[in-house]
């Protein structure tokens, strides 16, 4: 009797692949040395390593189904071939190890199933008992944005327009990644997902790359200290900062500006952010280290901390640890940049050591303090400190304040309304706190010029452990990014988000939500100088106005740059008086 060929059958055993991942120490290698380079910080990386296991074909009878599905054969007499009956199904015990099959017990195994790399296996792989059905619950990553170019990744656009293309982020979802180099970063762009990464999971998180790079500062300064040194130092300046102080520091802020803003008299053209940087910077000296400079020295430490700045972000965005030990020009202009202000600072712990009664400030409270064991402070650490703190402490209020003025000069009816506040607000008594809460216009200005010109625009973070964040799993030294510019013009959060309206901070207004505004950061690692900020803002803003206008010098465009604090390209400026008529003007 004759059949056709019976069709193919196979019963092959399902294949698994689980995963396996070790996770190996990774290390910092750094120098004390203000202004040398240290190794980058490179995370651990997460190994996975597929084993499949082999598995032989069961049942099966040989034939080509392909070749008689797609030709016409005539019919062959072939003997009857059954298949035999199908074996029972390997039954993948969850208690036992991988590729030891059902007729071993879990003790002839050698207790595998009790070592670490198969557990964190099985915390990842979910098997179903029966039917030898295997479910990977692979880690979910976060996807890559668009326009990703092997070896080099999304570093031309980053570079070439670094702002816009952190804008467009936003619509590939509230966490992406981009790749620099063969570096991949995350992009964090939800104000909800920053909340939660800035306070509830922030023990997860080192500050990062970007903060790494700023150790040539100094080495453990607080703005980039870590862990239980950042803690330590946080609670010992943080009495300084205490809005119980501000009234002190108004009035040095307001001896120190006010002979500043006067020398403009007669000036003509000038730089705006110049101007600004050199303001901040002396009211920092004067208010935290009791200290005045003339105007070459501030000029001096000004070049040295925008150098400085300038290299850090270089080696930020292209993280080439060999690159910067070598003797490149940008490597010794940093270096140059350094002793300078080793110098300066140095001089002013001097004076302090020198006149030990003669101070009550921040340098004071460094140089008396005890570690415990009852040691001074190193050295080496006030150094750092009072650098880091002259740093921070100017930079970012003088950008701020350029943006304000730059808008101010665009919109007459605004620079109206902060004149006519101004002039009922300040009269011939001191300025305090209590005035400074009356010029609410001014503030709402201040705040403006936060939103949408943010001076940290860009934030780094590093995962130190294993982290889910909205869905996705990030792994030990992943590196996180977010853009405060970003965030403060999402058209979701700010109606019309580019568009200077200082109005948006009326009480009356509908705010955005929690963490959709965060200029100082959030969470433990909040700028503790964030009163001391606004206060020198308002004031500033304040007491310019109340004397004179500034005009805009006909030049080239002015267009945010985003280096280590978003700087306008250029802002030149000249100064007009304002005579009591025009007070009675705008009065009226």
């Amino acid at each position: 009797m004759c059949h056709r060929a019976l069709p193919a059958h196979r019963a092959d055993h399902p294949r698994g692949r689980p995963l396996g991942s070790r996770l190996g120490p990774g290390h910092t290698a750094r120098r004390r040395l203000l202004g040398g380079v240290g190794r980058h910080r490179r995370g651990d990386r997460l190994r996975r390593e597929h084993s499949p296991e082999l598995h032989g074909a069961r049942g099966e009878v040989r034939g080509d189904r392909g070749a008689e599905a797609g030709r016409a054969h005539p019919a062959r007499c072939l003997p009857l071939v059954r298949p035999p009956p199908p074996r029972p199904l390997a039954r993948q015990d969850p208690l036992r190890a991988p590729g030891h099959g059902p007729g071993r017990s879990v003790s002839s195994a050698r207790t595998a199933a009790d070592t670490p790399a198969l557990k964190r296996r099985d915390a990842r792989t979910a098997r179903i008992a029966y039917g030898g059905t295997q479910v990977n619950a692979t880690p979910h990553v976060p996807p890559y944005a668009p326009g990703r170019v092997p070896l080099i990744g999304h570093a031309v656009p980053l570079v070439r327009n670094r702002l816009t293309f952190l804008q467009s982020l936003r619509e590939h979802g509230p966490i992406v990644r981009i790749s620099i180099g063969p570096k991949a970063v995350t992009v964090v762009n939800s104000p909800d997902l920053l909340l939660e990464m800035l306070t509830t999971q922030s023990r997860h998180f080192s500050k990062g790359l970007l903060f790494e790079k700023l150790k040539l500062f100094g080495e453990d300064a607080l703005p980039v200290a870590e862990g239980s040194r950042h803690l330590t130092r946080r609670r010992l300046m943080q009495p300084a900062f205490h809005h119980q102080q501000i009234d002190t520091y108004i009035r040095t802020m307001h001896t120190t500006v006010e002979p500043m803003i006067a020398a403009w008299q007669g000036a003509g053209p000038m730089d705006l952010k110049t101007e600004m940087q050199l303001m901040t910077q002396n009211v920092v000296m004067a208010a935290l280290f009791s200290t005045t400079l003339n105007r070459d020295t501030g000029q001096a430490i000004l070049e040295s901390v925008d150098t400085l700045f300038a290299a850090a972000l270089r080696r930020a965005l292209l993280p080439l640890p060999l690159l910067e030990r070598l003797p490149t020009p940008g490597n010794r202009r940093a270096q140059r940049a350094g002793r300078v202000m080793r110098t300066a600072v140095g001089e002013v712990i001097a004076e302090h050591l020198a006149h030990p009664d003669s101070y009550d400030d921040i340098v004071s409270l460094l140089l008396n303090t005890r570690e415990p064991d009852g040691t001074p402070l190193a050295d080496e650490d006030i150094l750092s400190e009072v650098t880091g703190l002259l740093a921070a402490g100017s930079e970012t209020t003088a950008v701020t304040l350029a943006w304000l003025f730059h808008e101010l000069a665009r919109r007459p009816e605004l620079e109206r309304q902060l004149h006519s506040e101004v002039d009922t607000v300040l009269t011939n008594e001191p300025l305090t706190t209590r005035a400074l809460a009356q010029l609410t216009f001014t503030r709402r200005l201040v705040n403006e010029s936060l939103r949408m010109y943010s001076p940290a625009w860009l934030v780094t973070r590093q995962a130190i452990e294993p982290v889910r964040l909205g869905g996705m799993d990030l792994r030990v030294g992943e590196d996180i990014v977010w853009s405060p510019y970003t965030l403060h013009r999402d058209p979701a959060l700010y109606p019309d988000p580019l568009r200077f309206d200082p109005d948006r901070w009326l009480p009356e207004r509908p705010q955005p939500p929690k963490g959709a505004f965060i200029p100082f950061g959030v969470g433990k690692r909040q700028c503790m100088g964030n009163e001391f900020a606004l206060a020198e803002a308002t004031l500033i803003t304040a007491l310019i106005a109340s004397r004179w206008r500034l005009r805009p010098v006909p030049g080239p465009a002015v267009r945010p740059v985003g280096a280590i604090t978003l700087h306008p390209s250029t802002l030149r400026m000249t100064v007009q008086a304002r005579t009591p008529v025009d007070h009675h003007r705008e009065a009226v």
